[in-house]
């Protein structure tokens, strides 16, 4: 009976474990990167929040809260820049949809399809949200002085 979990065993684990986690990661930092460039008062969504995605089950429900506070906290941002906005510049249906497809994946059989269009919605989602960043950071905040920051 100890022979069924070897060492190695432990390690292929813990490296498909890490494999999995770093894009989320990855994801959580570009999503707080976007928050942290955004005013406290635009803000409806706080960046140590986005942390609770790490958490199994919890983060299928609060990706939901993530994708719609993340889309009000920008539209508030970028209007207060006076950046024109779209209905599909922060990708809330998209988000919205890969929330749903994330929900999905824990219903048996409707998971294998589930999981794949998650993948590439969430990748959609992620470099619309990284967008946003890089165009927050070519506009500054108004009666800011774009070289000292006061």
């Amino acid at each position: 009976m100890g022979d069924l979990l070897q060492p190695w065993h432990l390690m292929v684990l813990l490296f498909v474990a890490c494999l999995l986690l770093l894009p989320t990661i990855l994801y959580v930092l570009t999503l707080t990167k976007a928050l942290n460039k955004c005013s406290v008062a635009s803000r409806s969504l706080e960046p140590g929040m986005l942390w609770l995605l790490l958490v199994p089950l919890v983060n299928i429900v609060w990706h939901f809260f993530v994708v719609l506070g993340m889309t009000k906290t920008l539209a508030s941002e970028f209007r207060g820049r006076n950046i024109p906005v779209t209905d599909q510049m922060f990708g809330n249906s998209i988000g919205l949809a890969t929330c749903i497809c994330g929900a999905c994946m824990i219903i048996p059989f409707v998971g294998f399809v589930a999981w794949p269009v998650k993948i590439v919605l969430w990748i959609i989602y992620w470099t619309k949200i990284a967008a946003c960043s890089r165009l927050l950071d070519q506009i500054p905040t108004p009666g800011v002085h774009p070289n000292t920051g006061f």
